[in-house]
């Protein structure tokens, strides 16, 4: 019997300035942070948030998204690994409301596309992650 899910519980993106990520992820998206560590968080403190690893997570609706720093190495889609990071949205609408953030915050972007069963805005962060906004049909 296979083992049955029903949505992912969190996905975590490793990024080599953890600094400039957040500051990105914080301007772009807005999200709640989840788990953060102090800056005068304390030895007992810093033992309990182990799991994040020097960076931190924000809460995107029932599930979690984390960053954390590992170095140098830069992101490419076509090795094995991860492809892009695909974030919903409800209409087409949202996605015309996102070209305008990202304008303003001069986020490359490649505009709003029809993909048949709904659209897509592609854009990165700035080590290069693949990220899309994907809004339904109708």
């Amino acid at each position: 019997m296979p083992i049955s899910t029903r949505a992912f519980a969190h996905i975590r993106l490793t990024v080599t300035d953890i600094d400039r990520s957040r500051a990105f992820y914080d301007d772009v998206f807005g999200l709640p942070v989840a788990f953060a560590l102090p800056a005068d968080a304390d030895e007992a403190t810093r033992e309990q948030l182990w799991f994040l690893f020097g960076g931190g997570i924000y809460q995107l609706g029932d599930s979690l998204l984390g960053l954390r720093p590992v170095g140098d190495d830069e992101f490419f889609e076509n090795r094995t690994g991860l492809d892009h990071v695909s974030f919903a949205v409800d209409s087409r609408s949202d996605l015309d409301d996102a070209v305008a953030v990202l304008d303003a915050r001069g986020v490359s972007h490649a505009g709003v596309k029809d993909i048949g069963a709904g659209y897509i805005l592609e854009f990165r962060d700035p080590d290069n992650i693949a990220l899309e906004l994907f809004a339904p049909k109708g």
